[in-house]
């Protein structure tokens, strides 16, 4: 049997991004679960995935469960990037308490108004945990004040605003009621998680049999037992054996529960039944959707529905048609990329994929920022993916007969020397700027502005460049809104294009680099209509990067064997998205990541000019 809904607490862990959600999640399990060998499991326990671990960031939602005094706490660690918002609100279905952790040092960011507003819009209770209260420029009393002007302004209820305050250090895996009296572990959190978070909510029918209802909020796969649907249960109960069915958008699909499993520590466990406040995943419907509500062909009632933003940046995919596709990959086929993009749907709902009508080989992908779209490009690399991708383009909108673009908040830190870079910066891309404040020593100035999407796109990177690497930004999107004519941004730029296929050579690449900044070494293969650096002109200028010196029987002077290239600037993924313009793609293969011109014959590149 089940744990019973008044032992059961469901919470979710959300806040900005680096904030601390997972480094706070990792204390409470090692705290509460005895786990064999969990040194071994690393400093993160909760980010699994490569690239969260090499980011540094969670990119998808994961669930755990500790038992604490009697109860069983289901938490959910949450995305902290804007991108993978939608993440976030499906997660915040499940649970009926959010905790929010603040850097004690940076207050509130974008990203907290994003997820406070999502938990608010569903009525959960929040607990705020001030985090990081031991570095040493914090200021809690600040942080406080500004958490609370946050809950004012999205417009919380008496209840909300009626917040614990809990005052932690998640590395140092400590909890208390004050920044100065921190107990020696987290229990002060889990103790007033289970104080002020209520007991799972249930739906009630007026029959005297309580139907079964149960969302769908996210899926696993699993070799054995197939796609399993996971979601909590909001009414009744479900046991193994069960007939039940999914009422999805277009229809009903029956099946029976051939799995069911609840979280339990860092794994899950199979169960005979479960009742209403669990969260639990459930095998016996293939073809099960996130959204879709699984009940009894008794009751044949559907929940609400997961409503997701809709996506705001687009790109397009196709198949490699490089000179050189084939040879690092084994997945390159528009019949494989296409079933990978639509397999991506089922559990990525911030994401759109449309086929496009003129090609057959080309896919457009739409999702919620680059980062989004980079990690699923990524992804599909480190899967045997062979692929080319366009610029990102943002989602352009007509309403009554006008014109609508995306709009986002920015935030960006920076030091008191480059300000006026960062102004000026702002003010040709169409930056409203709301807010412009020193820190309290006055070494660091933080700016708030309101700016289109398309102006943010490349801004990053230019701004890393320009103040040295000291820039801190965040963007969030914040509204559709009728289209900027101020904006002086130009992405025009010239590239230095390879007109030959073969290897680099260092005596070409010597000549080419007084030209413009080269993205490659001596000794790479390149081939003809390939980007092989920037050229210091705002034109293309082509060269031949495989021409080596003429050999002859006249000795040569010695300083012509000593050649000296620069280090050539790395262009990783997403510094090769943010460097391409219309006329450019970006070769994206298991071992290499090239930029190339969408026409690699140059005759064909004048006539389509």
């Amino acid at each position: 049997m089940s744990d019973s809904a008044e032992k059961i607490r469901n919470i979710a862990i959300i806040a900005h991004v680096d904030h601390g959600k997972t480094t706070l999640v990792d204390g409470l399990i090692r705290q509460t679960l005895e786990i064999r060998n969990v040194e071994g499991l690393g400093d993160l326990i909760m980010d699994s995935m490569d690239q969260e671990k090499e980011r540094g960031i969670t990119i998808k939602a994961k669930n755990a469960s500790i038992y604490y005094n009697d109860y069983k706490i289901n938490i959910v660690d949450t995305p902290g990037h804007a991108d993978f918002g939608g993440e976030v609100e499906r997660t915040l279905r499940m649970v009926d308490g959010v905790a929010l952790l603040v850097d004690a040092q940076e207050g509130p960011m974008p990203q907290t108004k994003f997820v406070l507003k999502k938990a608010i819009e569903l009525g959960l209770k929040v607990l705020i945990i001030i985090n990081k209260v031991d570095k040493p420029a914090a200021n809690c009393p600040r942080t406080l004040s500004k958490i609370e002007d946050l809950f004012l302004d999205l417009g919380a209820n008496d209840d909300q605003m009626d917040f614990p305050t809990i005052y932690a250090s998640g590395v140092q895996g400590k909890a208390g009621d004050s920044a100065e009296n921190l107990q020696e572990n987290l229990f002060y959190f889990l103790d007033k998680v289970i104080e002020t978070v209520p007991q799972p909510k249930i739906n009630l029918d007026d029959s005297s049999e309580n139907p079964l209802q149960m969302i769908v909020l996210s899926l696993k796969a699993d070799s054995f037992k197939g796609r399993m649907a996971v979601g909590r249960i909001i009414g009744g109960k479900i046991t193994k054996n069960m007939a039940i069915q999914a009422m999805q958008e277009n229809g009903i699909v029956k099946g029976r529960v051939s799995s069911l499993m609840v979280f339990d520590g860092l794994g899950v466990k199979e169960i005979e039944v479960a009742e209403a406040g669990e969260i639990v995943m459930v095998a016996g419907i293939e073809t099960v959707g996130i959204g879709d509500t699984i009940t009894t062909e008794a009751y044949n009632k559907a929940l609400d529905r997961v409503h997701v933003d809709e996506p705001t940046i687009q790109m397009t995919f196709g198949v490699n048609t490089s000179p050189f596709a084939g040879k690092d990959g084994k997945l390159g086929t528009s019949r494989q990329i296409r079933e990978r993009l639509y397999k991506e749907l089922e559990t990525n709902v911030g994401m759109r994929v449309t086929d496009v009508e003129s090609s057959a080989d080309r896919f457009t992908v739409s999702g919620r920022g680059e980062l989004h779209l980079s990690v699923l490009i990524e992804t599909m690399r480190r899967e045997g993916f062979e692929l080319e991708v366009s610029k990102p383009q943002v989602i352009f909108r007509e309403e009554k007969g006008q014109k609508l673009e995306p709009y986002e908040i920015v935030e960006i830190d920076v030091p008191q020397e480059y300000q006026g870079i960062v102004m000026q910066e702002l003010g040709r891309r169409g930056a409203d700027i709301s807010d412009i404040s020193p820190n309290e020593v006055g070494t660091e100035f933080h700016f708030t502005a309101k700016m289109p999407t398309r102006s943010i796109i490349g801004l990053k990177s230019l701004l890393i460049t320009n103040t040295k690497g000291t820039v801190i930004m965040h963007n969030l999107f914040d509204e559709y809104a009728p289209m900027a004519k101020n904006i002086q941004v130009s992405t025009k730029h010239g590239s230095l294009v390879s007109t030959d296929t073969g290897t680099s050579m260092a005596y070409a690449l010597d000549n080419a680099q007084m030209r413009g900044v080269l993205f490659i070494g001596a000794a790479v293969d390149v081939y003809q209509g390939m980007v092989i650096g920037q050229c210091a002109k705002d034109e293309d200028l082509e060269l031949n990067p495989t021409k080596g010196k003429q050999m002859s029987n006249v000795r040569s002077k010695s300083s012509d064997d000593a050649l000296t290239l620069t280090t050539p600037r790395p262009m990783g993924l997403e510094q090769s998205l943010e460097y391409i313009g219309d006329d450019e793609l970006v070769e994206v293969t298991p071992i290499n990541i090239r930029v190339r011109k969408r026409f690699l014959d140059p005759g064909q590149r004048k006539r389509n000019k």
